[in-house]
């Protein structure tokens, strides 16, 4: 490989410099391991983006339904918001839809939303297992009462 930009050294310099070898069709000269590397994270980028959304988005529905007295067009406005940007993603990204049937990555994001949620609230008695399913948690103007 004759690419002269190490990737370690500085991947912003190198991923141009891939890039440039490709679109002049030196494909001889390119870093393959790390471009498949960098592809791969891609999509794991997306599934992180996808399960942080939906996160918070389980947090505000958690304080919606545990904090009746607290509700605020605020946490409205952020369950809105979470489902818009949910939606953006999934439109833009069909294939993360697959997460969203996997109990394991919706365990996964009901835990992130859960220690959030406890650590905003103070409550000690939140469950520890999702009470709502992903449909009803995505549905727009769904709110827990």
């Amino acid at each position: 490989m004759s690419a002269t930009i190490s990737y370690a050294r500085d991947i912003v310099a190198w991923a141009a410099e891939q890039a440039r070898l490709i679109r002049e069709q030196r494909f001889d000269e390119l870093d393959l391991e790390h471009i498949a590397d960098e592809i791969e994270d891609v999509g794991k980028s997306e599934q992180r983006e996808l399960a942080s959304r939906m996160a918070v988005l389980i947090t505000h529905l958690l304080k919606w339904y545990y904090q009746p007295a607290l509700r605020s067009s605020s946490w409205e406005g952020s369950i809105r918001e979470q489902r818009k940007r949910i939606g953006f993603a999934l439109s833009r990204t069909p294939s993360l839809k697959v997460s969203l049937d996997d109990p394991e990555w919706l365990n996964d994001a009901w835990s992130d939303g859960l220690i959030k949620a406890l650590s905003e609230t103070g409550l000690g008695d939140l469950p520890e297992e999702p009470i709502w399913t992903t449909e009803e948690m995505l549905k727009p103007g769904w709110l827990p009462n």
